[in-house]
C-alpha cells in the first residue's frame, strides 16, 4: 500500500504547522514541513508528493491583509506548477490563514473572465474569534467530505467572512459544486446567518470552498486541533467518542491522496 506524501507549508507567522503535520501522519502520510523559501528554491518537490498543505496562522503578520503576501509569492512563482499539481490528481488544502492564501492564488476558482468571484474580509463581530463552532458538511466536489455531516471544529480568525458580490456568482459556486462546508447550530439546523453559530457573517453560513474538481479545498476553522476526545472543552458531555471529528477529516483526505498516488504509479509505469 503506498504512504501519500504531504508537505505542509509555512512561512514567517504560521503557527499551526505541527499540529497539521500531526494530523497529516496520524492519518497515514508521510510529512514534511516546508519553508515557502525552500519551495520556491526547489519547485520540484511538488513533483515528490500527493498533498499540499498551507497551514494556519498569521504569514507575514497579516500586515497588507491575510494572506496577500503568501498568496501572492506562490501566484508569481508556482502557479503553472501549482495548477499542474491539482490536474495530476494532487490535492491542496488551506486552513484558516491557508484559505486565505488560496483565495489569492486563485486555485479555488475564478470568474468567467478570469475575476475573483469571491473574498475573505473582517469578521462582522469586528473582533477576533476564538471558540467552537459546528460545521455542516455539503453535497459537493470534495471527495473526501461526507455530505450532511455535522462535526464540532475550533475557529481562530479576524477575517474570515466571505463575501460573494452578487446572486450570479454564488448560483455558479453551487452549480459547479464549490459550496463545501457550512456554519451551523449544534444541533445541525440552520444558522441563518445568525451570531454567534455564524461566527464571522459569511453570505448563506459557508465555512469552506473547494474548487470545481473538489481536489483543493479552503476553510476557516481548523480541524488538525480536533484530533482526540479530550480536545473539545465538552468532551465528557458529548457521549463515547474514540477520536475527535477532526482526524477522521484528514483521514478521508489522505485516502483520497492514496488512491490518487496509486493511479498516478500506475499511468507513469504504463
Amino acid at each position: 500500500m503506498n504512504t501519500p506524501r504531504s508537505i505542509v507549508l509555512r512561512a514567517a507567522g504560521t503557527n499551526c504547522e505541527f499540529e497539521t503535520k500531526r494530523a497529516l501522519e496520524l492519518s497515514g502520510s508521510d510529512c514534511e514541513i516546508m519553508h515557502i523559501a525552500k519551495l520556491l528554491q526547489e519547485p520540484q518537490r511538488l513533483d515528490e508528493v500527493e498533498l499540499i498543505v498551507i497551514a494556519g496562522g498569521f504569514s507575514y503578520g497579516d500586515d497588507v491583509a491575510a494572506g496577500r503576501v503568501f498568496g501572492l509569492e506562490l501566484r508569481r512563482n508556482l502557479a503553472d506548477r501549482l495548477q499542474a499539481f491539482v490536474a495530476r490528481g494532487g490535492l491542496v488544502l488551506g486552513i484558516c490563514n491557508g484559505f486565505q492564501v488560496l483565495v489569492d492564488t486563485g486555485l479555488l476558482g475564478l470568474g468567467e473572465h478570469g475575476e475573483r468571484e469571491f473574498a475573505l474580509t473582517g469578521n462582522a463581530s469586528n473582533h477576533y474569534e476564538c471558540r467552537w463552532v459546528t460545521l455542516k458538511s455539503e453535497a459537493c466536489a470534495c471527495p473526501w467530505l461526507v455530505a450532511d455531516e455535522i462535526w464540532p471544529t475550533p475557529i481562530a480568525h479576524a477575517e474570515g467572512q466571505l463575501c460573494i458580490p452578487d446572486a450570479d456568482a454564488l448560483a455558479r459556486l453551487e452549480a459547479r459544486g464549490q459550496i463545501a462546508l457550512r456554519y451551523v447550530n449544534q444541533d445541525g439546523s440552520s444558522a441563518d446567518g445568525a451570531y454567534p453559530a455564524n461566527p464571522n457573517g459569511s453570505v448563506q453560513d459557508i465555512a469552506g470552498l473547494c474548487d470545481p474538481t473538489g481536489r483543493v479545498l479552503g476553510l476557516m476553522p481548523h480541524p488538525e486541533r480536533n484530533l482526540t476526545p479530550w480536545n473539545h472543552p465538552r468532551w465528557n458531555r458529548l457521549g463515547e467518542r474514540s477520536e475527535g471529528e477532526g482526524l477522521a477529516f484528514y483521514r478521508r483526505m489522505v485516502e483520497v491522496a492514496r488512491n490518487g498516488a496509486s493511479n498516478h504509479a500506475t499511468a507513469a509505469v504504463s
